[in-house]
């Protein structure tokens, strides 16, 4: 029973990445509920991340959508930045970072819901990240690499807006890039809990099977029916969820 939960809060993540972003809201709060401590719970949830990473990088290499030296720039601060959060992680209180997760989770639905970053994407000229430009991306993926390395929920918002404020990149490049940078930084992550605090690699790897599944599925339904009933949907869910985590029900 525990990995038919598991499979299916994975299927679910993976339909809401392809509709929006944001699964890992629905995975981690799963995780807890189902008894995990909720830092094996964080942990746990970077292994499914990982694989659809390393997934999508490789299918946008195959379309022609790779930028390594960019990648590499980008990443090497989102490491750095990604061990201080995980670092942060595995030592908070399991009280501390439910209300932390609570307040994200809450915050990313209403990203997901307004859509903001919409508004930057420009689809000009790649610019070339140097001199200051260069610096501040790399400031700025420091900080999201913190970020990421803490929750994950949601990074996937900042890093798009940075992108295409510092690069000019549309969408699709965009995401190629941002794929390529959360499969660095989460091996990091994900390396730093596996020796602190441990995973539940079972949960993981069928985790990452649901999200596959998920994720094929989304494609599809896209097309045919839209977002508005995903985010109605989700809305509902992640009210529930936030109050359960904050022990208002």
């Amino acid at each position: 029973m525990t990995y038919i939960i598991v499979y299916f809060s994975g299927v679910a993540a993976g339909f809401l990445n392809i509709m929006g972003g944001g699964g890992s809201m629905i995975t981690v709060p799963v995780l807890i509920f189902m008894g995990l401590p909720p830092v094996i719970a964080n942990g746990t949830n970077r292994i499914a991340v990982l694989v659809e990473a390393l997934s999508g990088t490789l299918t946008f290499r195959s379309k022609g959508y790779f930028f390594p030296q960019m990648a590499l720039i980008l990443a090497f601060p989102a490491v750095l930045g990604s061990v201080v959060g995980t670092l942060i992680a595995v030592n908070i209180s399991d009280e501390i970072f439910n209300k932390v997760l609570g307040i994200i989770m809450l915050v990313v639905l209403m990203l997901i819901i307004i859509r903001p970053e919409k508004k930057f994407l420009k689809d000009l000229e790649i610019l070339k990240l140097e001199g200051t430009r260069k610096l501040i991306a790399m400031v700025a993926f420091f900080f999201i690499g913190v970020y990421g390395g803490f929750i994950q929920i949601g990074v996937g918002f900042f890093m798009i807006v940075s992108l295409a404020l510092l690069t000019g990149m549309d969408l699709i490049k965009i995401n190629a890039l941002k794929t390529m940078i959360v499969v660095f930084y989460t091996a990091v992550s994900l390396l730093l809990f596996i020796t602190n605090t441990g995973v539940e690699w079972g949960i993981g790897i069928v985790l990452a099977l649901g999200n596959g599944t998920g994720a094929f599925l989304g494609s599809h339904f896209a097309v045919r029916t839209g977002e508005r009933p995903i985010r109605f949907v989700l809305t509902i869910t992640v009210i529930v969820m936030t109050g359960k985590l904050w022990g208002l029900w």
